[in-house]
This record gives structure tokens, sequence and C-alpha cells, in this order.
């Protein structure tokens, strides 16, 4: 028995998801926010400084976090156009107003005051998940969120916060409200979703950051031909000198080569795009009808990777140094585990990271070893680790199958990666609870890190009393409201930094509520963890959840947890971030990232 046949299809399948998709890039310039793109776009400016499901759940700027500056990919590195050629005209006989209804019925017109590609019924928050907070306040947290997240459950709740189809909140236009939320997707390297957020919004209501964002969901998805209905008008808008070159691209799309090679002539004649830029530019318009021209792509000298560079490459199936792709930040990784024209073999490993971040489901991640073990020319690695995933789930004996998880996770190694207990998952969840397996804290912390609570449930009986299994299930058990005692909490030891991680454990179980009032301040003095602690992150959680905006919540957490690693997450405000959560219904998702604290702290 093979892993499955839905396997070949899975991988299939996300291929074509991925080719409908979007993802993220820079921050936006603080200091002007009409415009989000970084150096290159424009004028100077300075960078500023989970889908499985589990069972189960403003005002004032936010000081107290800390928020490094951003590693990201930047956009087009063109100049700032001493003149900008006039888009293609409307034939004067035609009055625009009547050409727009023919274009878009009124009847088919969405309207901005609700924006968003999915509902409650796909997993994302209800349409009122903002209140009726100020459109500007949200817009300053979607700004200051540094991402890629520590926390792949956080990230997991962020895009289905974000992804929502939400009332537009007050003194924010939808299209803008809209932008901001892809941009922040595109940051934290969510291709799909961020497409679609984009995409949720006509034509006819772009503003100049909506035409900005989508240039670069396009470019992030390696879909040039989505810049097709937006080149003429986005140009017309802002002046971005991109949209020139997309207008050549679009030409060649749509089999005028002549139109195309005239305009890539004027764009190398006023130096728009030179070297590799114009390059790949070329080669995407040769791959249209008629486009009679192979270019081949010299990285040799190319010292970074910007969206046209990537986005060009993985539209045409150019493979992307490794070097290159190490340099940009760890959302060009995601974008490249979702680029269907690239060899699988060449994004395995990308896409281990995109589901340790929580971009790629577990199911999505075995799909991909599934190809892998159907493929002809996949890198020895990459087939004994499909052998060995293959093994997991249908080994003839409970001991081969834990060991072959064991080989996945590492033999070796005391800490196993985190993308590899997401791909073991699945396999995880179907042992049966047995007593004295070596391995159970990492087979509980694999079931989790995909939401199998109840799975994992299974276990309490069968692992020994203050272990880290024991205590992630005392933590994500979604049958187990009852408080647990003091002595629960002292029995832990917590396997590596045993200090920090029973600091954690007390953290989850307090703003979990498992535990008493006495006992969360007895605990507190004990152990140094400064719950009842103020400051105006603090208060504005507080504010958000007293008004029930669950989708303001998500964004304090994320702000909160501006951070590499779980390592830099205080236990004091994992406290805040999941009794906030669990304050604004958002239960399963407290009690996932209180057990994820103790699988990675």
């Amino acid at each position: 028995m093979r892993i499955s046949a839905s396997a070949r299809a899975g991988v299939a399948l996300l291929a074509l998801v991925a080719a409908g998709a979007v993802a993220g890039l820079p921050a936006f310039g603080q200091d002007k926010p009409q415009s989000i793109l970084p150096p290159g776009f424009g004028e100077p400016a300075a960078p500023p400084a989970p889908m499985p499901r589990p069972t189960g759940n403003a005002p004032a700027p936010v000081a107290t976090p800390v928020v490094p500056p951003l590693a990201t990919v930047q956009p087009l590195p063109f100049p700032t156009p001493s003149a900008t050629p006039s888009p293609t005209p409307t034939p004067a006989a035609i009055d625009p107003a009547v050409l727009a209804q023919y274009e878009m019925p009124v009847s088919a017109r969405r309207s901005l005051d609700l924006v968003g590609p999915a509902g409650p019924r796909e997993g994302t928050l209800a349409a009122d998940a903002f209140g009726d907070a100020d459109g500007r306040y949200l817009e300053g947290l979607m700004r200051r969120t540094a991402a890629p997240l520590p926390s792949r459950w956080l990230s997991i709740l962020l895009r289905r916060t974000l992804a929502a189809q939400v009332q537009t909140p007050t003194n924010l236009n939808g299209a803008d409200f809209a932008a901001e939320r892809a941009w922040l997707l595109l940051r934290m390297g969510e291709a799909v979703a961020a497409r679609a957020v984009v995409q949720s919004v006509d034509n006819a209501h772009y503003t100049p950051k909506l035409y900005q964002v989508a240039m670069n969901t396009a470019l992030a998805t390696g879909d040039p031909a989505e810049l097709c209905p937006l080149a003429d008008a986005g140009l017309a808008t802002t002046h971005e000198r991109g949209w020139t070159m997309a207008q050549a691209i679009c030409a060649g799309l749509v089999g005028e080569p002549a139109r195309a090679k005239a305009l890539l002539t004027a764009a190398r004649r006023r130096n728009i795009a030179t070297g590799v830029d114009l390059q790949l530019t070329q080669k995407v318009v040769g791959a249209g009808p008629n486009g009679a021209q192979a270019v081949t792509i010299e990285w040799a000298g190319v010292d970074r990777l910007s969206a046209w560079r990537f986005g060009l490459a993985t539209a045409t199936g150019v493979a992307i140094p490794d070097e290159l792709l190490a340099s940009s930040g760890a959302q060009t990784r995601y974008w490249y585990a979702l680029s269907p024209s690239i060899r699988l073999a060449d994004r395995l490993s990308s896409a281990e990271a995109a589901a340790a971040q929580g971009v790629l489901s577990s199911a999505a991640l075995v799909d991909a070893y599934g190809a892998v073990d159907a493929g002809d020319d996949m890198p020895s690695q990459a087939a004994a680790a499909a052998n060995d995933l293959q093994a997991a789930y249908v080994a003839p004996t409970y001991d081969g199958r834990v060991t072959a998880m064991r080989q996945l996770w590492g033999a070796t190694s005391a800490d196993p990666a985190y993308a590899r207990l997401v791909l073991t998952a699945g396999a995880a969840g179907r042992l049966p609870a047995r007593t004295g397996v070596n391995d159970a804290g990492w087979l509980v912390a694999s079931m989790l890190s995909a939401g199998f609570d109840r799975s994992a449930a299974r276990w309490l009986d069968a692992v020994p009393e203050g272990s880290d299994a024991w205590a992630m299930i005392l933590l994500a058990d979604p049958d187990r409201d009852a408080r647990r005692s003091y002595r629960d909490l002292s029995t832990y030891a917590g396997h590596g930094d045993a200090a920090f991680k029973q600091r954690l454990f007390f953290a989850g179980l307090a703003g979990l509520g498992r535990l008493s009032p006495d006992d969360v301040e007895r605990a507190a003095q004990a152990l140094d963890v400064r719950v009842g602690a103020t400051n105006r992150w603090t208060e504005a959680l507080d504010r958000a959840v007293a008004a029930n905006q669950p989708g303001t919540v998500v964004l304090l957490a994320a702000i909160g947890m501006q951070t590499s690693s779980w390592k830099g997450v205080a236990p004091a405000m994992l406290y805040r971030i999941v009794s906030a959560l669990r304050g604004v219904g958002l239960d399963g998702e407290a009690r996932m990232i209180a057990a994820e604290a103790i699988a990675r702290g």
C-alpha cells in the first residue's frame, strides 16, 4: 500500500492553488502611509525598524513590544521615471461609464463595505470580527506587525483573520483595508490568502495602494498574467515603472510580439530595466504566442533577490540559486514552496519550512512527499524520507511505525525539526496509546502540531506525570476544563530549559483558566511571572476583549510575539495572549498556542 493515490493528485492540486495565489513582501514605509513600497518604486524611503482548526477557543498605539527590522525581499529595482507613458486610451466614441457597465454589470459589482475572500464556513472569523475599531488604528497594528511569527498556530489564526470577509472599519477605504491585509499576508509568506484578498476587490475600486500590493502579489506567486487587467490603469494611477514592463509582458502574452518588442526596446533605451531584470522580462514575453525567443538567465553577479526577479523566474520555471533565496526574507521560502513551475525536488526544503510556519498544512506536506515517492528523478535523501513516511503509516508493527517516525525526526537528534513533527502528525494520530514509549513526548507534539487534540488526549494515562507530553495534554485537551492544582504545576519538570518551560506551563494553565486565582497568585510569585503587570499593550488587549473584537485581539497577539523564536516569548506575554484569545471565544487556538509553547519553548 502506498501513501495514497491522492498523494500524487495532492501536489497537482497544490500547484493549481498556488498558481492562483499571492504572497508577502517588505514592510510599509512608516513615514508615508500612502506609499507602501520601499526604495526602487519611487521616492527613497527608509525601511521600518494555523489551517487545521483544533476542536474546541484599542485605540492607544502599542509601545511595549519592540519590532525588529524585517529582512525582506525588495520590489522592482527600477529608477523613478522622468516621463510616464500614457495608458492605452479608451476610444473616444464610447462613453467610459457605458463601457464600464459592459465590463462589470451593476448587479455583479461588489461593495467595499464587506471585503474578503472567505467566511466562517471556510474557517475564518466572522464579518464583525473588528467590531467598531477605528480603521486607522487597525492599519497601524498591521503595519507594525513583523512577520513571520514564531508560533505556527498564531500564524494560522492571523491568516484566518486577515483573509476573512469582514466589514470595512470606519475611517478607512475598503480597498485600502484589503491592501493592508494582503500586505501583511505577503510578509507572512501566505501566497494563497494574500492574492485572494486582493482579488476580492473589483478593479474599478482599486486605489494606488492596492495597485502596488497587487503587483507584488502577482510577482510573489509567479503569475505575471495577473498584471494584465491592471497594467494600463496601474501605470496611470501610480506612475511606477514596473507597470511599463508589465505592459510589454502582457503584449507578449496576448500574441502581440511586435508591440512587446517595441515596448522592451523603449524600456531599454530609457534604462527602465537592465541585466537580469530585462532578461527575465524577455523570457516571459518569449513564452507568449509567437514569442520566438529563447532567453538564458545568468545569475552570475546578481547579489539580491527582488520581487521582480522572484516572480518572473518562478513564472518561467527558472530555478533560483540557494544563495539568493537565503539572502532574502524567510517568506520567500514559503512562496517558493508554492511555485508549481519549479521542480518539486528543488522546493521540498521550502515546503517543510512553509509547513512549520503554518503556510502549508500537514496533509499538504504529506502529499508533497507522496509525489516524491512517485517521482523518478528525486534526490536519494527525499526518496528515503518518503519511504520512511510510508512506513510510519503502514509498517506491520507498532515499533516499526515509531522507528520510521524517529528516522524522519532524526535518529540522533535530541530535538526534531518542527517541520518533521508536522509531517508525521497524521501517522502519530493513528497510533494507539501505549505506556513505555520513549518518544511519547514527540508523538504528542506531532499530533498537536496539526490540531489533533483528542488523539493526543488519549495518551494522558500512558505518559509519565510531569513530562512534556503530560503538560501538553493538560493544556490542549478540549474535554478537561477542570482546574488543576498547584501540585500539578510544581510536578512538571520540563525538557530542556526546565525553569523557562515551567513558567510557560504556568502561563498556559493560568491563561486558560485552569488554575484557581489563589494558585495563580502563588505561582506567579514563586516563578516570578508578573501576570498582573500592565502596560499600553495589555490595556489595548483588555479593551479589545471587553469590546468583543476577536480580530483586534489577534492583531494585538501578533504584536506581542515580535520575536524570532519561542525562546523570546515572555511567559507573562503568553499568559496575556492565551487569556485574551479565550476571552473572545477562540478557545481552541488558545489551547494550541499554549501547547505549542511547551513543544517549542
